[in-house]
């Protein structure tokens, strides 16, 4: 078991490992070369944006110290990572004094993402070696997924596996084992694919705005895309990470190409670091923040403009990521010619790079889609444009493919990966054979069970072992009819042939709430019985889950948001991913909760002025931790640190409660009539003096306040569930109508920001 971890060096990583050791529960003894200095980390992680700790609680379970005053504090950690700066001699250094304090038992790793272990554990004794490993966290590692894990020949394999599993399930990590080679697996793929656009972005005399706009979403990136993304890791953090891994590869022929370019190197001399510098290859001007962009041919700043191509434009429309990419790539104009150039080199460059940083194309893949957040990775991505077409694409242009593609090619296999019977295989390419990819322990995948019933927005799976689950496939899994028929055919369902209903599915979020589209044309065409209707069929399948006589577990994570954190609010218990960021915010559409997110909130803060400034103010946590405070979970819900595990660990929360499950029946809230109603009201109207909301939002404010407050009945008093929820509609249904509410409903969806009218 780890009780307690030391890290040593207090830098961006090591204070933000602190950090998620700390969102884990386990705390942390944060060292660096002063007292000073490593508060001063501490301090930073805490400000940190995105924030390092799930809540400001957090904090207190990390203590700090300095190498000279307090390393022997580590003879009582379990665990001790080292994260100091990149050079061999001084983490040396620090080992040698290290393995004299630490207890024998502990683990001991280093968090380097260059430099050989061998080369830092070299000379040290058996027992060391034996325990010591690379755990290679990725920044920020709140939010990036990856942990490579470098175990040494000789480290004990027992701790190999406990480091593995206890990454994956207490840290939330996708463990990735790489072997002992030069910046392992994700900076060694990924620094060939920065390098690579720069050429190309040279080569082709593309401006950066150009670059940035071909290498982000569009593509399945993130959108910090290429530019953007190096001024936020800093111009010679990156230099300084492509010229060690220069010098440490002799025999890459590709090695010229991680050699910084010269633009690079200008402006690391001119101090033009990026974000931290306050310019980079971007900066913010002038009082309004003016976002300029540099020229790479004259090393001035212009005014950034929109890159522009035709292509892309039309791309853009297409929803299926790998149609998009075959459409940009086989366009050839000057888009498409630039992403071919830069996939076909990474596809080529990956494809080489086995069995030397990894035997098999899963751990490759894994990488760059953990640790870079890439949808796919480089092989993934090579299925995506078609494989054969694709190799031959290469080979037309007289380059030769690697060996290892070429005998793929030559056994005939179609893809790197497929499905059959519901298996997944990989194409191994030492082996010249596929053999089967199982998912890590723990990991349901819902794409692999088998349908129960599905339409165009849901489906019913079976999970096993009796259980069932409600998955949602709608765009941003929206919720509509096609939703909340399957609601409740999977409560009817479950009551009849099953032990339990989880509510779950795998995607970017789990509900972004109402399909507004929907709601906004009803409105519009003055459709109010079919709006009503749709409104109270809603709040029955969210009473149907609540009273289900199956238990029913909600699995929420992403965005939780309107609509689907009313589901969330229903369910017998909620199984939530860490990074779950649940809210009620109808209010910035201009209308309240309608499907029973006012009467949850009611019951359970059993005070309408607090749920009154949580939903006026639309408050959505910022992890799961801040859910249970502002009572989206509640103290019985758990939390799973690991998004992958999370349909599994649903399930058995949902097994573990069908063995004794007793149904909920509708209850009572308690509402506190006028006199409530006024207090609310006052509370809006010193929200309007003071500039904090507007107009209109005093107009939703006080259809807020009528239901919060119970409507027109005269003092506190219990009132049923069912009462509250037509007030809630009928507070909706009222809003719906009003030109302000429609206007905001229109802005959302064509900016997805809210509109302060």
């Amino acid at each position: 078991m780890i009780h307690r971890v030391a890290v040593l060096g207090a830098g961006t990583m090591g204070s933000r490992i602190a950090a998620h050791f700390s969102n884990a529960g386990i705390p942390a003894l944060l060292l660096d070369v002063t007292p000073e200095a490593a508060r001063k980390g501490l301090e930073t992680a805490a400000k940190a944006k995105p924030a390092a700790f799930f809540t400001d609680a957090g904090v207190a379970r990390v203590t700090t110290g300095g190498f000279d005053d307090s390393l022997a504090g580590i003879a009582g950690c379990d665990w001790v990572i080292e994260a100091v700066t990149e050079r061999l001699d001084i983490k040396r250094e620090l080992w040698a004094r290290v393995a004299a304090v630490a207890s024998p038992g502990a683990i001991l790793s280093t968090n380097t993402s260059g430099i050989p272990l061998a080369a830092i554990t070299e000379g040290f004794d058996a027992s060391f070696r034996a325990r010591f490993l690379g755990t290679h966290f990725f920044n920020p590692p709140r939010y990036l997924h990856l942990a490579e894990l470098i175990p040494l020949p000789e480290t004990a394999p027992e701790v190999a596996a406990f480091v593995e599993d206890f990454c994956g399930r207490r840290l939330g990590k996708g463990v990735v084992r790489c072997k002992d080679t030069p910046n392992f697996i994700g900076n060694r793929i990924g620094c060939f694919f920065g390098a690579t656009i720069y050429k190309n972005t040279v080569e082709g005399g593309y401006t950066i705005e150009e670059v940035d706009a071909l290498t982000g979403s569009l593509i399945g990136l993130p959108n910090s895309a290429s530019f953007r993304l190096i001024d936020i890791v800093g111009l010679d953090v990156w230099a300084h990470v492509g010229r060690n891994l220069y010098d440490l590869v002799p025999e890459d022929p590709w090695r010229e190409r991680f050699l910084p370019p010269p633009f690079v190197n200008q402006m690391i001399e001119r101090g033009w670091l990026g974000e931290k510098s306050g310019q980079g290859f971007y900066r913010r001007v002038g009082k309004d923040k003016t976002i300029e962009a540099l020229d790479l041919n004259t090393l001035e700043y212009h005014p950034s403009k929109k890159a522009s191509f035709a292509t892309v434009e039309a791309a853009r429309n297409i929803e299926d990521l790998p149609r998009r990419l075959q459409t940009l790539v086989d366009s050839r104009d000057r888009a498409g010619s630039f992403l071919w150039n830069v996939f076909s080199d990474v596809f080529l460059y990956s494809a080489e790079r086995i069995p030397e940083i990894s035997d098999r194309i899963v751990e490759v893949d894994r990488a760059m889609r953990w640790g870079y957040a890439h949808t796919f990775g480089p092989f993934e991505l090579w299925d995506a444009l078609g494989f054969e077409k694709t190799a031959r694409r290469i080979e037309s242009e007289g380059r030769a493919l690697p060996e290892n593609v070429a005998r793929m090619l030559v056994a005939g296999a179609k893809s790197f990966y497929q499905e059959e019977a519901g298996r997944a295989r990989y194409f191994d390419l030492e082996a010249g054979a596929y053999q089967p990819e199982e998912p890590p322990a723990g990991v349901t995948l819902l794409r692999r069970c088998s349908t129960v019933k599905s339409n165009a927005g849901a489906s019913l799976k079976d999970l096993g072992d009796g259980v069932l689950c409600l998955e949602f496939h709608s765009k941003l899994n929206t919720l509509g009819e096609d939703t909340v028929s399957m609601m409740y055919a999977g409560v009817e369902e479950a009551a009849k042939n099953w032990q339990a209903l989880v509510v779950a599915n795998q995607g970017p979020d789990f509900s972004a709430g109402a399909n507004l589209m929907l709601v906004l044309l009803a409105a519009q065409d003055g459709e109010w019985d079919e709006l009503n209707a749709a409104v109270h069929r809603f709040q029955q399948a969210c009473m149907a889950l609540k009273c289900s006589p199956k238990p029913v577990v909600v699995a929420p994570f992403g965005r939780t948001l309107g609509g689907g954190c009313e589901i969330a609010m229903h369910g017998a218990r909620v199984q939530a991913s860490a990074e779950a960021y649940m809210g009620l915010v109808e209010v910035g559409v201009g209308v309240v909760p309608a499907g029973g997110g006012c009467k949850e909130l009611l019951i359970r803060l059993k005070d309408a002025r607090k749920a009154f400034e949580q939903i006026g103010y639309a408050k959505v946590s910022t992890s799961a931790e801040e859910a249970r405070t502002l009572r989206y979970l509640s103290r019985e819900d758990g939390v799973t640190m690991n998004p992958d595990c999370l349909v599994a660990d649903a399930k058995d929360v949902a097994l573990a409660l069908a063995r004794d499950y007793v149904p909920v029946r509708p209850g009572m809230v308690t509402v506190g009539g006028g006199a409530a109603y006024a207090l609310l009201k006052m509370g809006a109207w010193m929200a309007r003096q003071g500039g904090f909301i507007t107009e209109y939002d005093m107009v939703v404010a006080q259809k807020l306040a009528h239901v919060l407050s119970g409507g027109r009945v005269t003092g506190e008093q219990q009132v049923s569930e069912q009462y509250v929820l037509d007030l809630e509609r009928e507070a909706f249904l009222s809003l719906c109508g009003d030109p302000r509410t429609q206007a905001r409903m229109q802005h959302m969806l064509k900016t997805g920001k809210p509109l302060r009218n």
